[in-house]
């Protein structure tokens, strides 16, 4: 990976910091997106003694779920960054136990797992396209499959009474869905689109929003779930793997092709989320590259 030049989202803990460290190791130059600056600047310190073969470690604030973040973070990008080789949509975190809305008016669980990375990813494409072959890697799981009806008119749980989790597992076929979507219209381009589920992780994402039920999952994850340097290994395949070169649109699990659900292989599905989203996040004329 030297000379190259990755984003990693969500990179101070989790899959994502394993994600930037195997990267960096690799000789990338690795930008970690992230919402807390103190946190991810310790990070980067511990980084950058690993760093091998030229790899740099740049520190860039980002909350997902802020479009108005997400559009300056990637204006900050375009100036200062020539190159964008792999864009990796790894932040996110589980539905808190009651509905919270941001100030744009959306859902906070899909905000940042859903919408704030399809605006990233929007606003990124022009220089990912000039930058190609590149890559874009969409963190998902094998939890979208628990949802088994999705309306397109309620994506911020507009027409329907809010359930914790659930807007977790939407978001995760929102992921996947517009992964699907993105390769469509990337054809031919130079830019690859592929979501992942990285498996049975042993991670704190649901440690801000504690309840009985969330403590059970959370302990059955720490008791029989990867390792989180095991549990990055996907992402890392995806963002590097010669195998997946020119590959697109598609899902994996454990660095190999699976099959997700038939809704998250709905393609007219997936057009009408990429057009229901271009509305949410007030998508401009300017900010189409595809």
């Amino acid at each position: 990976m030297k000379g190259k030049t990755v984003i990693v989202t969500g990179s101070s803990a989790g899959i994502g910091l394993h994600t930037a460290e195997d990267l960096v190791k690799r000789g990338a130059r690795v930008i970690l997106a992230c919402r807390n600056l103190e946190k991810a600047g310790r990070v980067a310190d511990q980084l950058k003694k690993k760093a091998s073969q030229g790899g740099e470690v740049v520190v860039r604030r980002l909350d997902t779920s802020d479009l108005t973040s997400v559009r300056t973070f990637a204006k900050e990008i375009l100036d200062t960054e020539k190159h964008i080789h792999v864009l990796v949509n790894n932040a996110g975190i589980v539905s808190p136990p009651e509905k919270v809305m941001t100030k744009d008016g959306l859902e906070l669980t899909m905000a940042t797992n859903h919408f704030g990375h399809f605006l990233l990813t929007n606003l990124l494409l022009k220089r990912l396209k000039q930058s190609g072959p590149s890559r874009v890697v969409n963190v998902s799981s094998m939890l979208h499959s628990h949802v088994n009806s999705f309306n397109l008119d309620s994506l911020n749980f507009e027409k329907e009474e809010y359930d914790s989790w659930v807007p977790y597992y939407r978001s995760k076929l929102c992921n996947i869905l517009f992964t699907l979507e993105l390769a469509r219209r990337l054809e031919g381009s130079g830019v690859t689109s592929n979501s992942l589920h990285p498996g049975l992780v042993k991670t704190d994402i649901a440690a801000p929003f504690v309840s009985i039920y969330k403590t059970f999952i959370m302990l059955i994850f720490f008791l029989w779930g990867k390792d989180v340097k095991l549990g990055a290994q996907t992402n890392i395949y995806l963002a590097v793997s010669e195998e997946v070169e020119g590959v697109s649109g598609r899902y994996f699990g454990d660095c190999k092709q699976v099959k997700p659900t038939k809704l998250a292989r709905d393609r007219d599905l997936a057009r009408g989320l990429w057009e229901a989203s271009e509305k949410a996040v007030k998508l401009r004329p300017e900010e189409k590259f595809c």
